[in-house]
């Protein structure tokens, strides 16, 4: 995983002080944003959030069966003594056993997690999150990204991210292709403080059968 938590930077690993700098960031509009916008969760859906921090996207999701994997104890600790019974946490990275534990999702959420992941990472996770999507479910990816002509403030700000591996919109729609036959993307430039989101909507995983043709004939 590529990423820096020296410095500054480190001062992000306790949970209150993440929380803290997400509502300095506008982070509280930014997903009533996404889910009005992108994510579109419904009422009973089944939702994986990969990466899932604090898991305050539950704040703006309604009541799913919600369940969070990340690497950081702390975090989810704090996602525990918060939202207690509105979902499964659990500080471990996402294995393809610890995968298999679980149901096939309607939504996979992936918020500000890719450009933590060199490309090698990337496809592993990709496949396996082909394997537990349900039929006509989605992957929802939010990551910060470079661009031509991208507001310098925006590019300074990415910059200093704990994550090494930020790309181009290109480069992140590449690496998704290899898994997905339908992806989707987004670029969206926020003014204040100002950062550029790429956006990707990722569903029909690559050889898996379609809803169509599914079933079997007799």
């Amino acid at each position: 995983m590529a990423q820096d938590t020296s410095g500054v930077r480190s001062v992000l690993s306790h949970p209150l002080v993440y929380d803290i700098a997400q509502f300095l960031m506008g982070a509280s509009r930014n997903r009533r944003w996404m889910q009005r916008t992108f994510i579109q969760a419904k009422p009973n859906e089944r939702v994986l959030d990969v990466g899932c921090g604090t898991a305050d996207i539950l704040s703006v999701l309604p009541e799913v069966q919600y369940v969070g994997f990340d690497i950081s104890e702390p975090y989810i600790k704090h996602a525990q003594q918060r939202w207690r019974n509105r979902g499964q946490f659990f500080a471990q990275y996402l294995s393809k056993a610890s995968l298999n534990s679980h149901e096939p999702f309607d939504l996979i959420l992936a918020t500000g997690l890719l450009h933590h992941l060199d490309d090698s990472e990337v496809h592993d996770l990709l496949d396996n999150l082909a394997t537990h999507l349900k039929p006509n479910g989605r992957i929802i990816t939010v990551d910060g990204c470079f661009t031509d002509g991208q507001n310098p403030i925006a590019k300074f700000v990415i910059q200093q991210d704990r994550g090494k591996s930020v790309r181009s919109p290109e480069a992140y729609a590449v690496l998704a292709r290899k898994s997905f036959a339908s992806v989707e993307g987004w670029l969206c430039e926020r003014a204040w403080i100002p950062y550029t989101y790429w956006i990707m909507r990722i569903s029909e995983p690559i050889g898996a059968p379609t809803p169509d043709n599914d079933q079997e004939t007799t």
